[in-house]
C-alpha cells in the first residue's frame, strides 16, 4: 500500500490504560515485510498522541452480565511518563466495601518489558504478578493484565487495510500482529483510527479464531480536557458470554507534576500515601 500523508496528531487523553497500543493479526504472519510504511507511521502515531506528562483520573467501572444486577466500582487513576518511553500508573479501587482498597502498580520500561504488583487488602501484602500471565482477568473484568500493560509499537508489525465509519466517524483500519510469536495472548488486533485525534474508536481483539474477535472495545463519548482530546466514556465486551466492563471517567486532571514516589510498592501496600494526590 502507498504511503499516505498523516496529519499530525491532536492531543488526546486516555482511558483505563492506553487503548494507543495497535497489535496482532496471525501468529505465523510475522515476517517484517508483511508490515507497511503507512501502517507503521500510523501506528506511532497513536502511540506518540499527546495525553500530557502525567494524568490523575477518577473513574466509575461497571460490569453487566445477563441475569446479574450491575456491578459498580469506583476508581482512582495515576499515570506518569517518565523518559526513553518508560510509564508508570497506579490503580486504587476505593468503592464498594469489598474491593476498596485493592491496588494495581505497573511500570513499563524503554524496552517494552513490564513489572506488575497487586495489592489485596484481604491478604494484606503485595503480590507480585508473573509477567507470563497475559490473559489473567483483572479483578474479573473484561481487561486482562496484558491490556494494562504499555506496548512499544516495535513489538508488533502493522499495515492499514481499509477504511470503515464507526459511530459517524471515518476511521482507517490498522492490522497488527506480534513481532514474536507468543509475546501476547492476542493473534490479531484491529483498531479504528480517527486521523484527527488519532483515537482508536473500535478495537477488535482476535484470540483463538483468527476470523473471530473474541473481545470489542468501543468509544462512546470524547471530550477535550486541557486542551487533550479524552475518551470520557468506553465498553469493552467479551463477545462470547456479553459479559461488559463500562469505564466513565468523572474527572481528570493532566499535568500535575506527579512525583515518582508516588509509584512504588510501598504506595501501593499504603493508601494512605496517595490519598492527598486524588482530584
Amino acid at each position: 500500500m502507498a504511503k499516505r500523508n498523516l496529519p499530525k496528531p491532536m492531543s488526546i487523553g486516555q482511558t483505563l490504560l492506553r487503548y494507543s497500543v495497535v497489535m496482532f493479526t496471525s501468529l505465523w504472519l510475522t515476517s517484517p515485510a508483511w508490515a507497511d510504511a503507512a501502517g507503521d507511521e500510523l501506528a506511532q502515531h497513536v502511540y506518540a498522541r499527546p495525553d500530557g506528562k502525567d494524568a490523575t483520573s477518577a473513574l466509575t467501572m461497571t460490569l453487566t452480565e445477563k441475569g446479574r444486577d450491575p456491578r459498580v466500582r469506583k476508581i482512582i487513576l495515576y499515570r506518569l511518563d517518565g523518559k526513553a518511553g518508560e510509564m508508570a500508573t497506579l490503580i486504587r479501587f476505593t468503592e464498594p466495601a469489598d474491593i476498596a482498597g485493592t491496588g494495581l502498580l505497573t511500570l513499563d520500561i524503554h524496552d517494552g518489558e513490564s513489572s506488575q504488583w497487586i495489592y489485596l487488602p484481604a491478604m494484606e501484602r503485595v503480590r507480585r504478578i508473573d509477567s507470563n500471565r497475559k490473559g489473567g482477568r483483572f479483578v474479573n473484568s473484561d481487561y486482562y493484565f496484558e491490556d494494562l500493560r504499555d506496548r512499544k509499537v516495535a513489538m508488533d508489525t502493522h499495515r492499514i487495510i481499509g477504511r470503515e465509519t464507526v459511530s459517524g466517524v471515518a476511521c482507517e483500519m490498522l492490522e497488527s500482529i506480534p513481532a514474536k510469536p507468543g509475546n501476547s495472548v492476542y493473534a490479531k488486533r484491529i483498531s479504528w483510527v480517527d486521523l484527527a485525534t488519532m483515537i482508536p474508536m473500535r478495537v477488535d481483539f482476535f484470540e483463538k479464531q483468527e476470523d473471530k474477535p473474541s473481545k470489542r472495545f468501543l468509544v462512546t463519548k470524547r471530550e477535550k480536557i486541557q486542551s487533550y482530546w479524552t475518551v470520557m466514556d468506553s465498553t469493552l465486551t467479551d463477545l462470547g458470554n456479553e459479559h461488559q466492563t463500562r469505564l466513565t471517567v468523572e474527572k481528570i486532571l493532566y499535568d500535575r507534576r506527579l512525583p515518582a514516589r508516588l509509584f512504588t510498592t510501598q504506595v501501593l501496600e499504603d493508601e494512605g500515601a496517595e490519598r492527598s494526590y486524588r482530584p
